[in-house]
């Protein structure tokens, strides 16, 4: 009796393993949704390309090599209005001067336009760390597999990011106002 107690263990337990063996290889049991995929790079996030301006990018159209560095008022971006710390940063504080096309960390690490989060992070850790958990920001997808993070230049402009002051809307009439 206590070998068949032993055996009916044994067997219960197989049988866990066996059904448990997808997930422990990261595997859903058909008919389960997948997990979401790692990311190749910790903290890195799949998000659509940022509206860039028609007929500015790519920059390496106009810029083919490095340029000058000497904070200055620019001729030909003179659509672009710089309200962003513009006391203490300038264009080449987020823009590779090396090439054009990427951003660059405060380290100086290239960072592709896709990734700006990174670099605003640097600078706004609390907004940063909000959107990667989808307090702040928008983000479509699976609520458990996987989504495409909306970038903050998606809602901010990245030269002058402050949104404008909005008026409130008076409140709804209540009924009792609407019949007189």
């Amino acid at each position: 009796m206590r070998s068949l107690l032993v055996l009916a263990r044994r067997a219960t337990l197989l049988a866990a393993l066996v059904a448990w063996a997808p997930a422990l290889a990261n595997e859903a049991p058909a008919g389960e949704a997948k997990p979401p995929p790692v990311p190749e790079k910790p903290g890195h996030f799949e998000a659509q390309p940022p509206p860039f301006s028609p007929g500015i990018f790519p920059c390496t159209g106009c810029h083919t090599g490095p340029g000058d560095k000497t904070r200055r008022e620019l001729a030909f971006h003179d659509d672009v209005k710089f309200e962003h710390d513009a006391e203490h940063r300038w264009c080449l504080d987020c823009h590779s001067n090396e090439n054009r096309d990427v951003l660059h960390l405060s380290n100086g690490d290239p960072v592709p336009f896709t990734e700006s989060y990174r670099l605003c992070g640097q600078c706004h850790g609390d907004k940063y760390r909000d959107w990667r958990v989808g307090v702040h920001g928008k983000r479509v997808g699976m609520w458990d597999g996987q989504k495409t993070y909306f970038l903050c230049v998606n809602c901010h402009n990245p030269h002058s990011p402050r949104f404008k002051p909005l008026t409130p809307e008076p409140r709804p009439r209540r009924p009792e106002e609407m019949r007189r």
